[in-house]
């Protein structure tokens, strides 16, 4: 939105939403039937932004303050072009990834939250950087320490540490997972790496919320349909610290 309080006309290869038309604080479930979801059960005042190859995005109210969701779809490749362009075409300041994780310590039970203050990868993505070392993807401390206040005041269970952001789904490598528990990583996902580099180079706040949908320690594992519905911890949590970065 202009000076003049007028929306910008404008679009990306992958958003056709107009500058104005997207809120500054983000929520970025891969999956869009879950921002469809938050969308109709949460947020007021719905509009939808987006839906170029069905990647659905929409921007309400809650608890008053604008805020907008959109999917991002897997992997690191995908989340990477999509936080780009809202960040650098629509002048978004707080990303917040939500999302399903796979649990690698039996600390963690299927409905925790996951608050990842760091994400490992097996990924390429930090490679367009050049930097002459490996680069520590990190959230940020502000939208990570309002998360776990936001989890207590709750009562919800959650873990605050270290996930793996991966490029491989099924692996070809049996102790592979084993490998990466031995270095304290708790669970594993496929987005936060491209989101914390996204973030930090431009500047911005990131954070990736998740609840665990399944185990690799003990096999258990939620349905599809309860993966796209039933994480309302989450998008409880991630609602309200984007309401309060507003």
């Amino acid at each position: 939105m202009n000076e003049m309080g007028v929306v910008s006309k404008m679009s990306t290869p992958h958003n056709k939403a107009s500058k104005g038309e997207i809120a500054q604080a983000v929520l970025l479930p891969g999956d869009p039937l879950r921002a469809k979801f938050i969308a109709e059960n949460f947020l007021e005042n719905v509009t939808q932004f987006n839906d170029v190859r069905n990647m659905l995005g929409f921007t309400g109210t809650y608890q008053g303050k604008p805020v907008s969701v959109m999917g991002t779809g897997m992997g690191c490749p995908s989340i990477g072009i999509y936080t780009y362009e809202l960040i650098h075409f629509y002048d978004v300041k707080t990303l917040i990834r939500i999302g399903s994780c796979g649990a690698m310590t039996e600390k963690l039970h299927l409905g925790d939250i996951v608050m990842a203050i760091g994400a490992s990868t097996d990924s390429n993505y930090g490679a367009q950087f050049e930097l002459p070392g490996t680069y520590s993807a990190t959230a940020s401390f502000e939208l990570l320490e309002k998360a776990s206040l936001s989890a207590r005041q709750h009562g919800f269970p959650y873990m605050v540490g270290n996930v793996l952001s991966s490029d491989v789904f099924y692996s070809d490598t049996e102790d592979r997972s084993m490998k990466w528990t031995k270095m304290g990583i708790l669970a594993a996902e496929m987005e936060s790496y491209a989101l914390y580099c996204n973030a930090a180079r431009a500047g911005v706040d990131a954070l990736g919320i998740f609840s665990v949908s399944d185990s690799i320690v003990t096999g258990e594992a939620m349905s599809a349909q309860d993966r796209q519905t039933s994480f309302t911890n989450m998008m409880t949590v991630a609602l309200e610290i984007a309401a309060e970065t507003v």
